[in-house]
């Protein structure tokens, strides 16, 4: 037996009885509107905007008319069709010049406008920073009403990368002024679109 094995079997032998985790409550408060509602307030707040729910098959319409001077769209959704495709085998560094990135999230966050991407949402991670502009659908029908709601999903364990993302980047640090896109994207759309049937 080596040294290491030698010590982390006395490790584990020595463990101490396991304990249960105490019961965190999720402070859930009467909202003062419906959830997607008071997300759409948390999310303007924050620099986001929220668009009108587009006609059946007018998201393609939808998003180009948002971004007019836009060349190049990189979809993770296939509810709507880019001029780039985000695929596995993509170079996080292939995203250095698009326009717009468009996504579909889990789920939103009524308390801070946030909405929740993991890997298989974004398919290549660098496509939610990497982007000019960012666009996020997401079903008005999944909002949880605060962060303790959120961190209970399950999708937190099964992801091996998770954002939660509020708004385009922004700094005021210098002489309180408030900058948009300093560091990320230039700005943050969520369009109100129902999730299509599993």
């Amino acid at each position: 037996m080596s040294s290491r094995d030698f010590i982390l079997e006395r490790v584990r032998r020595k463990q101490p009885a396991a304990v249960a985790l105490p019961d965190v409550p999720t402070f859930d408060r009467t909202l003062s509107a419906s959830p997607f509602d008071v997300y759409c307030a948390a999310l303007e707040r924050m620099g986001g905007r929220v668009t009108e729910a587009p006609p059946p098959q007018g998201l393609d319409a939808l998003v180009r008319g948002l971004f007019p001077e836009a060349r190049v769209f990189a979809s993770g959704t296939p509810e709507f069709t880019g001029t780039r495709a985000l695929l596995p085998t993509t170079a996080p560094r292939e995203l250095h010049d698009v326009d717009v990135g468009v996504v579909r999230a889990c789920f939103g966050i009524a308390e801070t406008g946030s909405v929740f991407l993991s890997e298989a949402e974004l398919r290549v991670n660098t496509i939610a920073f990497l982007s000019q502009h960012l666009v996020v659908l997401l079903d008005p029908a999944s909002i949880v009403p605060n962060l303790h709601h959120a961190y209970r999903s399950a999708l937190f364990g099964q992801a091996r990368y998770a954002v939660l993302m509020t708004g385009p980047s922004a700094t005021a640090d210098i002489e309180g002024v408030l900058i948009r896109g300093a560091q990320g994207i230039r700005s943050f759309t969520v369009v109100p679109l129902a999730a299509p049937a599993a």
